[in-house]
């Protein structure tokens, strides 16, 4: 049977109400259905439920006061961490565990859909998770999620207006933010004595074999219409069309569509020019100084990372400390330091060595947050196949 086939007889039997929305998750992801696809489809099924009636109006009356906080009780004795590979200091967990007498695991994962794809399981174990924004709307429709106990967390004030109350948590119910940063280009100064300014960098037939581009259906398409002038977000069919042209001229160029990875590639000469995170950059740059990185004149994208507690989770009170302890601003700075990455921790980036400075508002001209691309996401997954096997 066709992906089209199953993708469509699997989207009927979630509305029919024949499986619920974690077996529609396990299956989809097993299909390898975007999160935005997946996203896309749980929203429908919700607005496509009938409404309760309204009961008749009341009087009015003075607003109930907000029920209190819930007492968490003592810290538990472990706290078990699911997040993305280089993505905290090296004493972070250890100072953690020394204070607070907690024992903790710490695993990681390389996409929000590995990560996803466990946690819905319900036996995953982890009390912390780390989605990327789009992720969290995910994970918020399968209520994959606790609401965050703000009693226990007083340093949620260090948090810097730019990155309060998200488009993906306007209420600040679930995230703590934890990193932010671009994705733009890394290349090697020694290799490439002219510094890049375009992504038409991996359109030049000189650098065959000597360049990546990310395996990340958004980051991709997404620099591509950038290159255009248009928006990363765009579902229009000729921008659409447009972007597959670019994508496909600079393929052959292409050692390969990797992300992460692609980090030691650099360090060692193999790989030349990368599409690729800042932070990742920054990081491959401390063990080689001939790395640097580039935001294309076209634009790029802005992103923020949060931390999430796991529905269901059984160390809440370790993970509230745990969330607390690195909204302190000594301790956020040096998660920050070592990731390249910037903080949303208005005091830590204070603190930092190397701080990262928020976008200003020229740079935000040409910088765009990734949304959902609604009823466009069946047209970008359909794009990003033919790109990967044409």
């Amino acid at each position: 049977m066709s992906f089209e086939k199953e993708a469509i007889q699997l989207i009927e039997a979630v509305r029919r109400g024949e499986i619920d929305r974690r077996a529609f998750l396990r299956n989809a992801l097993g299909l390898g259905m975007s999160l935005g696809t997946i996203g896309l489809v749980l929203e429908a099924c919700s607005t496509g439920e009938e409404a309760p009636k309204a009961p008749p109006a009341a009087p009015p009356t003075e607003p109930a006061a907000p029920p209190p906080e819930p007492d968490l009780g003592p810290v538990e004795a472990e706290l078990h961490i699911y997040m993305w590979s280089d993505y905290i200091a090296d004493d972070t967990v250890a100072n953690f565990e020394k204070e607070f007498n907690c024992k903790v695991t710490l695993d990681t994962y390389e996409s929000n859909e590995e990560m996803i794809a466990k946690v819905q399981t319900g036996a995953s174990g982890y009390d912390l998770v780390c989605p990327s924004g789009y992720a969290v709307t995910v994970m918020k429709n399968l209520d994959l999620m606790e609401k965050l106990v703000k009693k226990y967390l007083p340093n949620y004030a260090n948090i810097a207006p730019t990155f309060d109350k998200t488009v993906f948590d306007p209420e600040n119910a679930f995230t703590v933010p934890w990193q932010w940063g671009t994705t733009g280009i890394a290349y090697r100064k020694d290799k490439i004595t002219t510094p890049p300014d375009s992504w038409a960098l991996f359109h030049d037939a000189a650098l065959k074999g000597k360049v990546t581009m990310m395996d990340d259906m958004r980051d991709n398409i997404g620099a591509w219409l950038k290159f255009r002038g248009k928006s990363l977000n765009s579902v229009d069919a000729a921008d659409l069309a447009a972007a597959k042209a670019d994508a496909m001229l600079a393929k052959p160029n292409l050692k390969a569509y990797v992300s992460a990875p692609v980090k030691a590639q650099l360090v060692s000469g193999d790989v030349w020019a990368a599409q690729l995170w800042n932070g990742d950059t920054m990081q491959g740059k401390a063990e080689n100084p001939e790395i640097d990185f580039i935001l294309p004149k076209e634009g790029a994208a802005i992103w923020c990372d949060s931390m999430v507690m796991v529905k269901g989770l059984k160390n809440k009170r370790a993970a509230h400390e745990f969330l607390n302890y690195v909204l302190r601003p000594e301790v956020g700075a040096k998660i920050s330091d070592y990731t390249g990455y910037g903080s949303p921790n208005a005091k830590a980036t204070a603190a930092m060595a190397s701080p990262v400075p928020y976008p200003t508002d020229e740079q935000m001209k040409n910088l765009e947050y990734q949304q959902d691309l609604a009823a466009g996401t069946a047209a970008w997954d359909q794009l990003w196949t033919e790109i990967k096997s044409g």
